[in-house]
């Protein structure tokens, strides 16, 4: 292939997409130990959700005509003749003029098709009037109406967040198959890197940042993370340790040396993992051109930028989608964004999309996205952004006021 031939954003989400597959590897856990996993085949109902009739409010089961006509200025009459006690089935029936009293998510008892709220009746020594006519299945979920028995209530790629895990217990379901937890090799290179609990610099030397930056997203993302360490411009060295943790993990990083500089040995390094190798070498993009991904025999490798606001943003762009989709995970076209009024104008270069990292405040009940200016290598404008935003490569910039997509930085 062409080298440096760069592609547009949209042209590397489209490739990542069609080259990165997820693993195989699957084991069963228990649910309260499957947080963040990735659901490795789908789950079915065994029984409906919720099994009974039940209340959404504190009220009166009554039948809904009794109600028509109600008022506050002329209230309708029923007897009270009864009460439902949570956990226990209602068992007697509400007839005609009759109602019972029934506590949020107590069982409807038969004979009942709605259920009156206590601010809309008022009981008075076993007469209830009531305020407000309702409507037949006002204030009730039927029984089924959240998961009917059978139907599939989470489909395979399914991330389980802390909803997914309660609607499985909601279902008596205590243990779920899921693709394995990955593991993710990260490797620097550079002659001026030095690790990063360095306590004095030489002159020239730069302490490994990334390496914590990546490996905190990657345990953000329930992802385990191996740290190849440093090494230095040579390209036997440098080859010969991307080999040995390459052969450990299911996704490499390497850090650095992904520009055309004369000790550039990063693409020679990849090329050399396995097939099919670099589809894409240099994106339009700014911060982050000098991006690299591959596939080496399967497996994701990733060439970040060294500059540290740089390796971040291309990390959360793109290597988390790689990653994703290499759980197994469902996805969307793109990455799940935010929608701020940006505060001020931002210029940009028509053809390439630039991400402006942001502060985001909230004022008169809308969002607002604060640029935070600095150079890529600028180390304090990732600790003050909640954020990035993203100037579509079709545009010339944003004008202050504009409503702009924001990629929350997690």
């Amino acid at each position: 292939m062409e080298f440096f031939k760069v592609k547009t954003v949209e042209e590397t989400f489209s490739l990542i997409d069609e080259m990165i597959n997820g693993i195989h590897d699957t084991e069963v856990r228990p649910i309260k130990d499957a947080l963040h996993y990735v659901l490795a085949e789908p789950v079915l109902a065994s029984e409906d959700v919720p099994g009974f009739d039940r209340s959404t409010v504190d009220g009166y089961a009554v039948c809904a005509k009794d109600t028509y006509g109600s008022s506050e200025t002329m209230p309708g009459f029923l007897n009270v003749v009864g009460e439902v006690n949570m956990g226990q089935e209602a068992s007697k029936p509400v007839g005609r003029s009759e109602a019972i009293y029934v506590p949020t998510g107590g069982m409807i008892p038969p004979g009942s098709d709605a259920v009156i709220m206590i601010e809309h009746c008022e009981d008075i020594h076993g007469l209830l009037n009531t305020y407000k006519q309702i409507a037949p299945g006002e204030n009730i979920i039927k029984r089924g109406e959240d998961i009917k028995s059978g139907a599939i209530v989470l489909d395979a790629g399914t991330k389980l967040r802390p909803q997914e895990l309660g609607a499985l217990a909601s279902l008596g379901i205590t243990e779920v198959k899921v693709y394995r937890r990955l593991t993710v090799g990260y490797l620097s290179s550079g002659d001026e890197i030095v690790p990063y609990e360095t306590e004095k610099l030489e002159t020239g030397q730069i302490r490994d940042i990334n390496y914590l930056t990546v490996a905190g997203m990657l345990e953000n993302w329930n992802i385990d993370c191996i740290y190849g360490g440093i090494v230095k411009d040579d390209y036997t060295q440098f080859a010969n340790q991307a080999k040995q943790l390459f052969d450990r993990v299911d996704c490499l990083i390497l850090s650095g040396g992904s520009s055309v500089g004369a000790k550039d040995y990063t693409t020679e390094v990849i090329q050399s993992l396995g097939n099919p190798g670099v589809f894409v070498h240099g994106i339009s993009i700014k911060p982050g051109k000098p991006t690299i991904l591959s596939v080496a025999s399967g497996k994701p490798v990733i060439g970040l930028p060294g500059h540290p606001a740089s390796a971040m943003i291309i990390f959360q762009l793109f290597g988390e989608r790689i990653l994703r989709r290499l759980k197994g995970e469902k996805l969307t076209k793109q990455p799940d964004r935010v929608f701020a009024k940006i505060t001020k104008n931002i210029a940009s270069a028509p053809g390439r999309a630039d991400y402006i990292r942001v502060s985001l405040f909230e004022k008169d009940g809308e969002w607002w996205a604060e640029p935070i200016i600095g150079k890529s290598g600028l180390i304090t404008t990732l600790v003050k952004s909640d954020g990035i935003v993203e100037v579509a490569s079709v545009k010339e910039g944003i004008f202050q006021g504009e409503y702009v997509p924001v990629l929350p930085t997690r």
